[in-house]
């Protein structure tokens, strides 16, 4: 069979196939049975040397936050171990043939239906690989940003993950940031030259990202407090930071307990704090132990961001002005601590 004929029958596949995305308001359930095989998908990864197929969950690609939530997947062995597993990893002496405008090579087009099981989706690095391989192999791939929020874990990760992969990648071929650690630094007002990610700054980026999820997950908490709050005292705080509020659910509770006020966006006021405590006077109570392991909860939190700000005011020369690595960088110096690379 020639090219042209094999291309028709791959296009006359594609034709009868599912749609080439799932409808909107979608379910898990039916990301996963419109994904193929469970939703694990086959992902084709392009490395120095050749190409491996790594199995990923497809489902998280389509998840509220899926940028945010791929990349720290990625940032050590540690979180990759249960989210990313190797299928096949082959070495090809003429890699630049392997993907060409024409058509897939022999060699890897069977390393790919070898490996494919029937209906299930591959995602590609390239949005030429992906037009190649459906016209030329009738295969559905999957081509997009959250897609490459995985190729630039694998990246990240290539040494542990590929073991076997004895070249390393160029600068050019290293994503040096991805979509969703950018997101995260730029919530924080930090501005980094992609080529000057390293290690470092990544893990100080993921530790940012750990303590939004982790405050995130008690907002519900958080919430509620929120609206006794307002019952009791008559403070209206949708508009508080979390350690602010935890505090003063935690002061309604324990009175008694010395708590630090100020203009601080974390702190309570002095007659903010004095209502708090009239409320409790008057007989408002929450349930203490709740709101007390709430405060403590936050304040670690705040605890952690803090000292990763500072780290990263360490890394970063510039900042620009009213971010929190510059304000982290003005504490520094006033405790007299240089913004270089010296350990503190």
């Amino acid at each position: 069979m020639g090219k042209r004929a094999k291309r028709d029958r791959a296009r006359s596949r594609l034709a009868t196939a599912p749609s080439s995305r799932p409808p909107p308001g979608t379910s898990s359930v039916g990301f996963a049975n419109w994904l193929g095989h469970y939703g694990i998908i086959l992902v084709l990864f392009e490395t120095p040397s050749g190409f491996a197929l790594m199995h990923y969950d497809g489902v998280k690609l389509f998840r509220p936050k899926a940028l945010e939530n791929i990349w720290s997947e990625f940032i050590n062995m540690d979180t990759a171990q249960n989210v990313v597993f190797l299928q096949k990893f082959e070495i090809f002496e003429d890699k630049a043939s392997a993907i060409k405008s024409d058509g897939v090579c022999f060699k890897l087009a069977k390393m790919i239906r070898r490996s494919l099981w029937p209906g299930q989706k591959l995602a590609v690095g390239k949005q030429e690989y992906k037009d190649i391989i459906e016209a030329s192999l009738g295969i559905h791939c999957l081509f997009d940003e959250a897609v490459l929020e995985v190729m630039w874990g694998l990246k990240n990760l290539i040494n542990v993950l590929l073991p076997d992969e004895k070249l390393v990648l160029t600068n050019e071929d290293r994503l040096q940031i991805s979509r969703g650690m950018k997101s995260v630094l730029d919530r924080y007002g930090i501005k980094i030259d992609a080529n000057l990610v390293n290690a470092g700054i990544i893990d100080m980026a993921s530790t940012l990202y750990e303590c939004d999820l982790f405050e995130y997950e008690r907002d519900p908490l958080l919430e509620y407090g929120s609206k006794q709050l307002q019952k009791a005292s008559g403070l209206d705080s949708k508009d508080w930071d979390r350690l602010k509020l935890a505090t003063a659910l935690k002061l309604i509770c324990y009175p008694e307990d010395e708590i630090e006020t100020g203009d601080s966006a974390e702190m309570l006021s002095e007659s903010e704090a004095g209502l708090v405590v009239q409320a409790h006077c008057n007989g408002h109570k929450l349930r203490d132990w709740i709101y007390l392991d709430l405060y403590k909860e936050i304040a670690w939190a705040h605890g952690v961001r803090r000292r990763a700000l500072e780290q990263l005011a360490h890394m970063v020369e510039e900042a620009p002005e009213g971010s929190m690595v510059e304000e982290a960088k003005e504490k520094l110096k006033l405790r007299g601590v240089g913004c270089g690379w010296t350990e503190t």
